[in-house]
């Protein structure tokens, strides 16, 4: 692992852990017991949703650190992923999971092909 990345590496390693226990605990939340009050069993499954919602969001985020400590690992980090240019240190400073330099992901999120 590069020098450079140690600290970014330091904080993907945290956020990791961070994610898993905020799914531990959205798992914990959406398979306990349901209100015996149809009222509150209504509110019970909307909070389900939204709590489902963000338990998609953390498993996305965890699947982009997952990536982005495996490229660490592999020496592939910071380097784009289309062009093969070098991410500068302050976007990945930014943006940790970034795969892509600033040109190739905004010409990605425009549908522009490089």
């Amino acid at each position: 692992m590069q020098d450079d990345y140690s600290e970014i590496h330091e904080q993907l390693i945290a956020r990791r852990e961070e994610l898993a226990d905020r799914l531990a605990r959205i798992k914990e939340n959406l398979t306990s017991g349901r209100s015996a009050d149809s009222q509150e069993q209504a509110q019970e499954l909307e909070n389900a949703e939204v709590v489902d919602a963000l338990g998609n969001e953390a498993r996305l985020e965890l699947s982009q650190v997952a990536r982005a400590l495996d490229q660490i690992k592999n020496g592939t980090y910071g380097t784009c992923v289309t062009c093969g240019d070098t991410i500068p240190l302050a976007r990945l400073n930014a943006q940790p999971f970034a795969d892509r330099c600033i040109r190739c992901a905004t010409a990605q999120e425009t549908g522009e092909a490089r």
